[in-house]
């Protein structure tokens, strides 16, 4: 290996915008970060001269070599370090540490009779979105209380293409529907019930309100007790969500309010949601930090990652201090917006006790939190860190454990499923189908899988593209069971040329954890330590998902398998069958007629699955 000389490296750098990407002693990265001038940002790292802060001073002692990725402007180059270290959760990068996504209320206003639904993201189509909101639970009330009040469809039906093609279905009966797919309902007259929804959307209460209380009163003299009561409970449920979105300004603006709070390693942003000038909801989002990191750079490093992968992004940004890069920002976040976007330090009146409340909010959420985030941490990283220790081995993010599942021999599955700084990342899990294995042979089948799973992964990364999931691979494999499993994926990633720590996870007569079995010796392990919890987790969790699939597989099979034997059913009557029956039983106990009914069936094949089972 040619060594990476810092110092003549460094004279190579270009003064052109770019992101620089440093690299520790086992080729891992440890820091991403991007400048205007790449020749004097990274030069700055290895002066000795500069006060760099702790955390620098600590990356820098890590640092055996970098690299550089030239762009044609410092946007690029921001937009292009905001994707490394989403990709990549680089050890000194500030990480958020949640992934949270949040609901749409969507309206397809492009449809003849539009519908009411929750969206998950916003999409360029004609329809119109509302929020995002705080609370999946809040939008499906919304969505529930809206079909109740305008009575909308929530089928999925082409109208008017497929109208009086089935039956009204169930909400028309109990009135919460129009059934406009039975023709019960003029195209204008349902157009006035979905612009009733979208002035209900935008905050216009008033209306619906009143129209509710005077329906109430009508009902009550009427002597009609139960749909009074039925009026009443919609007047709560509306006085109920515009109590809950207060206006905060009269401007009618959508704007993030943003403030954070740090103490030594642990970082929380609070943000409020604002939105057409009320306040929708609030969140908080935890950081792992470095020691020493001012506010101002926790936030910026906050507004990269999380309006990176929200799909919503308000007119207006407003924090408690200017931010580095504050410009190129705003502009990186206006080309997604495809609107201008402002980032406002405000000074004085209601925007600034906004900004003071959300940083109180801020502080107690990381005050009551505390704990908990410790034995979080405990629990996840630190369970890690005690691996690490037993092994003696450094730097575990990626684990990979292996499971094989088969009932005599019969459908042979395994399971791969991977553990990230001690949690489980169900993303990467996979599932294999043994196809060249014969008869319960873990031994062969577990070869069988490591070969596929890193062959597989090896062809990803040759070819530089992600196509089942495999390019990253593990920084430990963990077999569940002792020297046997351990040898047998040693020896596939000899085969390969892959350096790989592999551990197996022994087990005692009572199929009960016992310890690791690492490098020809098995290490006992303290059965009340986090890092044992950990082993037991993973274990458990490669086998379940082992299970999970060998049974999904078997009971399939099993179905097909008895049917197949039938005289002459073939693909469309087994299908047939399948449809129309729930399970085998449910075939096994129907009379000829019953089975004759199907489409695809004739009296000689109804008799034939009859006299099968009988």
């Amino acid at each position: 290996m040619v060594m990476f000389d810092i110092q003549e490296e460094l004279k190579k750098l270009p003064g052109k915008p770019g992101v620089y990407i440093m690299h520790d002693e086992k080729d891992a990265i440890i820091y991403v970060g991007k400048a205007i001038s790449l020749k004097n940002r990274v030069r700055q790292y290895f002066q000795s001269s500069r006060n760099k802060g702790a955390k620098i001073e600590q990356m820098v002692t890590h640092i055996r070599r970098f690299e550089y990725i030239v762009t044609d402007s410092e946007l690029e180059a921001l937009v292009l370090e905001c994707n490394l270290i989403k990709e990549h959760h680089p050890k000194y990068n500030t990480m958020l540490m949640d992934d949270k996504s949040y609901p749409f209320i969507k309206v397809t206003v492009d449809e003849p009779f539009p519908r009411i639904m929750l969206a998950r993201k916003m999409v360029k189509d004609k329809s119109r979105y509302f929020g995002p909101y705080t609370s999946v639970g809040a939008v499906k009330d919304t969505i529930e209380l809206i079909r109740k009040l305008y009575h909308i469809r929530s089928c999925n039906r082409k109208l008017p293409k497929d109208a009086g093609k089935e039956r009204p279905c169930l909400n028309y009966h109990i009135h919460q529907c129009h059934a406009p797919c039975q023709g019960y309902i003029s195209k204008e007259e349902y157009r006035k019930s979905v612009t009733e929804v979208l002035q209900f959307l935008n905050g216009k209460y008033d209306l619906i309100l009143k129209e509710l209380e005077s329906k109430m009163q009508e009902a009550s003299e009427a002597l009609e007790f139960e749909r009074a009561l039925e009026y009443r409970e919609l007047l709560f449920s509306v006085q109920k969500i515009a109590q809950k979105q207060k206006i905060t300004d009269t401007a009618g603006e959508d704007r993030d309010v943003l403030a954070t709070a740090v103490e030594e390693e642990d970082g929380v942003v609070q943000v409020f949601f604002i939105r057409s000038g009320r306040l929708i909801g609030r969140d908080h989002f935890y950081l792992k930090i470095s020691r020493g990191e001012q506010e101002k750079e926790v936030l910026s490093s906050f507004i990269k990652q999380f309006y990176a992968g929200t799909p919503y992004i308000p007119a207006e940004i407003m924090l408690p201090e200017e931010i580095e890069d504050g410009e190129v920002i705003e502009e990186w976040l206006t080309a997604r917006r495809g609107h201008k976007v402002h980032i406002r330090v405000p000074k004085k009146g209601t925007k600034e006790k906004l900004v003071e409340l959300a940083a109180k909010n801020a502080a107690m959420v990381l005050s009551t939190d505390k704990e908990r985030l410790k034995r979080e941490e405990g629990r996840t990283i630190g369970a890690v860190k005690e691996l690490e220790k037993l092994l003696g081995l450094k730097g575990i993010v990626r684990m990979e454990a292996y499971d094989i599942s088969n009932t005599s021999g019969f459908a042979s599955v395994g399971s791969m499923i991977v553990y990230e700084r001690g949690k489980p990342k169900r993303n990467d899990y996979r599932k294999f189908k043994i196809k060249g294995v014969q008869g319960a042979d873990d031994y062969a089948s577990m070869e069988e899988v490591l070969t596929r799973r890193f062959t597989h992964g090896l062809k990803e990364q040759e070819e530089g593209k992600e196509l089942g999931g495999f390019t990253a691979f593990p920084d430990l494999i963990m077999m569940d069971g002792g020297r046997g499993q351990v040898n047998i994926a040693v020896q596939v990633l000899e085969r390969l040329g892959l350096e790989i720590p592999v551990c197996g996870m022994v087990k005692d007569d009572n199929h009960r954890t016992r310890g690791l079995y690492y490098q020809n010796v098995e290490i006992p392990i303290d059965k009340h330590s986090e890092g044992f919890r950990l082993i037991t987790r993973i274990q458990d969790e490669a086998h379940r998902f082992a299970i999970t699939f060998h049974r999904q597989l078997r009971s399939k099979n099993q179905i097909h398998s008895v049917l197949d034997d039938i005289p002459g059913v073939g693909l469309a009557r087994r299908k047939d069958l399948m449809k129309h029956f729930a399970d085998i039983e449910a075939v096994k106990n129907a009379t000829v007629e019953e089975l004759a009914k199907l489409p695809s069936m004739n009296e000689k094949s109804a008799q034939n699955v009859y006299n099968f089972f009988h």
